[in-house]
C-alpha cells in the first residue's frame, strides 16, 4: 500500500478535500473515505454534491455501498471494495487490502500535527512506500 499525508494549512477538508476526490475518481479508483462523525459524514456529502456546479463526483453513505464508487463512512471497513481510502479521522490503516492510502489532516491543529507524525512514523517503519504533501501559501499542493 502507497501512503500519502495531505497536510492541510490554508484550507479547511471541506474545501480541499472535494478536488482530491474528483481527481481520484477520474483516476479510477472506489474511494472509502473515513470520518471522525455521522455529522462530517453528511457534512462531506453535502460539500461532495455541491462543490462545483460542472462537477459530477458519484457517492453515498446510505443504502447499499457496493452501489457506490466513493462511500463516505466512520468505520474502517472496506464495504464498497474501495482501491484507494482517505482518512480523516487520524486512524492507522493496519490492512494493506487498499492500493492507496491517503491521510489528510489539520496543519494547523499541533495535535492533529502530532498525530499525523506518529502514523508517518508508524508506516514508514512498517516499510510502506510514502510521500508527503502540504499546501503552499496559495493552497496549491507540494510535495516535501
Amino acid at each position: 500500500m502507497e501512503v500519502s499525508f495531505y497536510q492541510l494549512l490554508k484550507t479547511p477538508l471541506e474545501k480541499a478535500l472535494p478536488k482530491l476526490v474528483e481527481k481520484i475518481y477520474q483516476g479510477g479508483y472506489r474511494v472509502l473515505i473515513v470520518c471522525e462523525s455521522q455529522e462530517r459524514v453528511e457534512a462531506l456529502n453535502t460539500v461532495l454534491w455541491t462543490f462545483s456546479p460542472g462537477a459530477f463526483v458519484p457517492h453515498g453513505y446510505e443504502g447499499d455501498p457496493k452501489h457506490q464508487p466513493i462511500w463516505l463512512t466512520t468505520e474502517l471497513k472496506n464495504v464498497n471494495e474501495a482501491t484507494l481510502v482517505i482518512i480523516t479521522n487520524g486512524a492507522y490503516v493496519e490492512s494493506s487490502e487498499f492500493e492507496k492510502c491517503l491521510d489528510v489532516f489539520d496543519g494547523n491543529d499541533e495535535l492533529s500535527l502530532k498525530r499525523a507524525r506518529d502514523r508517518y512514523t508508524k508506516y514508514k517503519n512498517a516499510g510502506f512506500p510514502m510521500a508527503f504533501w502540504r499546501q503552499s501559501e496559495t493552497g496549491a499542493w507540494e510535495t516535501i
